[in-house]
């Protein structure tokens, strides 16, 4: 990041706070998942670390551990979705892209028809 830009982190400063209402999914010692308070999706969870971890690719001080614990609550929460949806998308943002400088985690099913599925990604045969 260059200029003069304020880093953001409404995970630490907001949800984990509790500066705003959250509706838990799954909750460990270390990791949180929670639906996204101003959600783009009908189905739209964040997954997070409950210390600070700027990104994927910087884990500031946070030990490869806990990378392992929050991935294994994002697979646990897309597997969920997918069961009960029948499809999932899973991303995380990097760099210019990551609006809050705190690693999270977006586990979403965008709202489309089986058919409409099929038709922008073909039948899997």
């Amino acid at each position: 990041m260059t200029g003069t830009a304020t880093v953001s982190d409404f995970y630490c400063h907001q949800a984990l706070a509790g500066e705003v209402p959250i509706e838990r999914v799954k909750e460990t010692d270390r990791v949180l998942a929670f639906h996204h308070t101003n959600p783009s999706y009908p189905v739209h969870i964040v997954v997070i670390p409950k210390e600070h971890v700027p990104s994927l690719t910087d884990l500031g001080n946070a030990e490869e551990g806990l990378l392992n614990e929050v991935v294994a609550v994002v697979r646990e929460v897309a597997a969920g979705v997918e069961k009960e949806y029948g499809a999932c998308s899973v991303t995380t943002n990097l760099g210019l892209y990551q609006e809050s400088k705190h690693m999270h985690w977006h586990v979403t099913y965008r709202g489309e028809s089986e058919a409409e599925i099929r038709d922008m990604y073909g039948n899997h045969d």
